[in-house]
């Protein structure tokens, strides 16, 4: 609902003068930010942060820096969770465009690999899996192939792996590509509910979709770069500005999109991304 009381508290990620570069190519610039533990009366209530910015301004590099499959260049770190520890591979779930699974496991065992390397014992990983079955519709889908699922069944599994991997951190790479619009729906339900999921729990939606990514998260982080006399961008994204939908009374209501703030706040969005 509108103007939904909130309080914030630890830091749970933190991005510290992030750049790269490849070779002469400058694509990330100095990328600073804290996201903070929300907390509201009554609910448990991970954060939900949007990255927006146009194709090939170095989203997908602010993904696997996050996700610890590159180091940032020398004096950048990304610390996680509530203990502030440093990103590394598997250390963070990540959700890739194509929902990568294991072709020749059941989904309960895609799930139980989830949860093995998520340092869970072999008893407790069956169990947390068949749990993630339950919470995300799909226990009569355990014996399944990941062959014989819809993509949106496939989705929810690779969330739900990721899920049993990392308790602190879930990145969803553009999880609203080449989906219709009640599929766009079905996933924007999903990522509210994986959001309730754990307090310090913090999921990163990295995309270009700018309706749904209003109507899912909390903050969204516009990503661009600067432009010279001649109109041209200077190499080197970073994050030119922080829209913070909670601060807006914009959080968490599921009417948002009948609310004619919205509409409104839409277009401002669009109008931005176009000078990213």
């Amino acid at each position: 609902m509108p103007n939904t009381p909130y309080t914030l508290h630890d830091t749970l990620l933190s991005l510290q003068h992030v750049s790269k570069r490849y070779g002469n190519k400058q694509v990330l610039k100095d990328v600073t930010y804290d996201v903070k533990d929300v907390q509201r009366a009554g609910v448990t209530q991970g954060q939900v942060v949007g990255v927006l910015g146009p194709s090939g301004i170095g989203k997908s590099t602010l993904l696997r820096i996050l996700a610890g499959l590159e180091e940032p260049d020398e004096g950048g770190r990304v610390l996680i969770g509530p203990k502030q520890v440093p990103t590394s591979t598997g250390f963070v779930g990540a959700v890739f465009q194509n929902y990568p699974l294991f072709e020749d496991r059941s989904v309960m065992a895609n799930l139980i690999y989830g949860g093995r390397r998520g340092g869970l014992s072999a008893k407790d990983a069956k169990k947390k899996a068949a749990e993630m079955l339950d919470r995300f519709g799909l226990s009569d889908f355990g014996d399944a192939l990941p062959a014989k699922l819809s993509g949106g069944q496939r989705q929810r599994v690779a969330i739900a792996q990721q899920l049993l991997c990392s308790n602190h951190l879930l990145i969803l790479d553009e999880p609203f590509s080449g989906l219709d619009p009640m599929m766009k729906d079905a996933a924007c339900d999903v990522i509210i509910k994986t959001a309730l999921e754990a307090e310090d729990m913090t999921i990163v939606v990295i995309t270009h979709d700018i309706r749904e990514c209003l109507k899912v998260c909390d903050e969204i982080w516009m990503i661009g770069r600067d432009r010279g006399p001649d109109g041209k961008p200077i190499p080197g994204a970073y994050i030119k500005k922080v829209y913070d939908m909670k601060a807006m009374g914009l959080a968490w209501d599921s009417d948002l999109t009948h609310r004619p703030e919205f509409a409104q706040f839409e277009r401002e969005v669009r109008d931005y991304f176009k000078e990213l």
